[in-house]
């Protein structure tokens, strides 16, 4: 799981990544700085009812960008996780997130990172690929 840990690492660097998600035909990018590692998985969490993850429902597919020194791409899919303690493990490293989301995230939807390929680059050059 190592691997996992260096692309987690990366975007907790970071602190702002971009999800992109598809609606029809359209693209979709925000940002999104709420993550979480656990169980030797990344997760990413979304308020609940959004557009955001309506298009996740839709399509599982999507692509998360981020900028420190470096690019971070990674394609994935976004599986969804509501488990309680899933949402209260972030409530507890971001507790300024626990009005809006409820003691146990109960408010957003957890989803981790699966059949993921994240590809670092240093300039446009690919520099590492690795996989989880």
């Amino acid at each position: 799981m190592e691997d996992v840990k260096k692309v987690y690492d990366f975007l907790e660097k970071a602190g702002t990544f971009y999800l992109a998600t598809v609606e029809g035909d359209q693209p979709r990018v925000r940002p999104y700085g709420a993550m979480l590692y656990f169980e030797d998985r990344i997760y990413i969490m979304a308020f609940g009812k959004t557009n955001a993850t309506r298009q996740i429902a839709a399509n599982q597919k999507a692509e998360i960008c981020a900028f420190k020194g470096q690019t971070l791409r990674i394609e994935c899919k976004l599986v969804e996780d509501n488990r309680p303690e899933v949402g209260k493990a972030l409530v507890d490293k971001m507790p300024i997130l626990k009005p809006s989301l409820g003691e146990n995230g109960e408010n957003g939807v957890m989803y981790y990172l699966a059949d993921a390929k994240a590809d670092f680059f240093k300039m446009m050059e690919l520099v590492e690929t690795v996989t989880f």
